[in-house]
């Protein structure tokens, strides 16, 4: 199901000329992947950030040290700072960002299954809370299909905006 949603992406990245990018903490790089694997990717997929660590987050994608040291990497603020740092470094129209607990214990007083998946875009950014039940491997895999699903209802706002 990833794939299929990896697909229509991408599809419509290009229907849009939108640039993706991403930026990932508990998914390792598996969302550029999905997205990667469709032929044609190449035409708007600009890279990604596989920021595991806060010091990566800040350093990389800019996510200040005050708002890591404050709330923690699992925090929605945290997860629209990546994308909006993803965003910059890939100098691409959108892009999404995860990060979460996959397990196998609780981090940052967050138990295991909370994902926030952010994004960004010149006009807006955000995140959104998700507890997803499973283990480790379930966890990321719920994760990319999410930040996948969530590119998906970006580029259709972006796509109706330019028809109207």
């Amino acid at each position: 199901m990833p794939q299929d949603i990896a697909n229509k992406v991408i599809q419509r990245a290009v229907q849009a000329n939108m640039q993706l990018a991403t930026a990932e903490s508990l998914t390792a790089g598996q969302i550029s992947a999905a997205l990667a694997t469709v032929a044609g990717a190449s035409a708007v997929l600009r890279g990604g950030v596989v920021s595991y660590s806060s010091e990566v987050k800040h350093q990389l994608l800019g996510v200040s040290a005050e708002l890591l040291q404050r709330k923690g990497s699992v925090d929605p603020e945290v997860a629209a700072a990546m994308a909006r740092g993803a965003r910059e470094v890939c100098g691409a129209d959108l892009a999404v960002s995860a990060t979460g607990v996959a397990g196998p214990s609780a981090h940052d007083g967050k138990s295991v299954g909370t994902v926030f998946i952010g994004w960004a875009t010149a006009t807006q950014d955000g995140a959104i809370e998700h507890h997803f039940v499973g283990d480790r491997e379930q966890i990321r895999a719920r994760a990319t299909q999410m930040a996948l699903q969530q590119l998906l209802v970006i580029l259709n706002q972006e796509n109706s905006q330019q028809i109207s």
